[in-house]
């Protein structure tokens, strides 16, 4: 199959599943459950999964410094924090306000790969971090735009996930991912983070038995952290070899497929100012990534290709 087509149908399952989360997002906290106890689980879960993967594929793991300091960072940049800001903002956010906030990832990973001198600056790109300023404000200065004006204080904790998102996958568009495969590297990623995640899920009062009923939103947890696991491999996959920029462009599919996810199984319906959002993040995405001949962004030297 050809190569950019490949990247194209694997940005798209990426994007489609990730949508999804925000409506899992919402069930598994449905019950009351806090961040830091669902986090936990999520890497356990994703441990399980995508070693269970690496071994039967054969894959060994290469404990090295390199890899764990990979493994770490990734983590705590790729899951913790992004995802506490998730968890934190989901119950009170609607579910497609927040997939349209995760649009915002390409308007920020364009100036950190600015600043690093992996990207170049142009003012078509420029015009495209305005346009995305310009979707969170209207989501957030007409009072017509949220069901309750009291939703805007919580926009600027759900921005922080777009931010740590935009910094993770430059970091690995630099790094690599220490001589792992995507499979392996987001295994190793997510054990350490579930050794990182259980004293806070303690200490805060936050652990959840999810054997003592499973619902709703257990299966919820459950889905989330298969879908996370699966399209976040691919993702460090595809930043890997296309860049991180091409990579943040699954945050475009994110938005479209969360917003219909959100209106099919929650019934949420927003306002003419939530869908001029909507336009001017999507104009943004479109405006900020840059292209060739190809389509696709140029690979930098990101280290070796991992398998997907």
């Amino acid at each position: 199959m050809n190569r950019n087509l490949t990247l194209f149908l694997l940005l798209g399952g990426v994007g489609t599943g990730w949508g999804s989360t925000q409506v899992l997002g919402k069930w598994a906290t449905s019950t009351g459950y806090q961040p830091f106890g669902l986090i936990f689980w999520q890497f356990v879960i994703a441990t399980l999964v995508l070693g269970g993967i690496a071994l039967a594929r054969g894959r060994s793991f290469q404990i090295t410094a390199p890899a764990i300091r990979f493994a770490v960072v990734i983590a705590i940049i790729g899951t913790i924090i992004p995802n506490f800001t998730f968890y934190w903002a989901i119950t009170r956010l609607p579910a497609g306000s927040m997939s349209i906030i995760i649009a915002a990832v390409p308007m920020m990973a364009f100036p950190i790969a600015l600043v690093l001198g992996m990207d170049r600056f142009s003012f078509a790109r420029l015009a495209g971090l305005c346009a995305g300023l310009m979707g969170v404000a209207l989501i957030a200065l007409p009072e017509a735009s949220l069901p309750t004006a009291a939703m805007v204080a919580a926009l600027p904790i759900a921005l922080l996930g777009p931010l740590f998102y935009a910094f993770e996958s430059n970091f690995v568009a630099w790094h690599g991912t220490a001589g792992l495969g995507a499979i392996e590297a987001m295994a190793l990623s997510s054990a350490f983070g579930a050794v990182l995640t259980l004293p806070l899920t303690l200490g805060m009062g936050q652990w959840i038995n999810p054997f003592v009923s499973f619902g709703l939103a257990e299966w919820s947890l459950v889905a989330t952290a298969i879908v996370h696991a699966l399209a976040y491999a691919t993702y460090v996959w595809i930043a890997g070899v296309a860049g991180a920029v091409f990579a943040a462009q699954t945050a475009y599919i994110v938005t479209g497929s969360g917003i219909i996810w959100a209106m099919v199984l929650l019934g949420e319906r927003y306002s003419g100012w939530v869908w001029a959002a909507l336009g001017a993040m999507m104009i943004g995405v479109l405006l900020v990534q840059p292209r060739n001949a190809d389509g696709v962004e140029a690979t930098s030297d990101a280290g070796e290709t991992p398998p997907v």
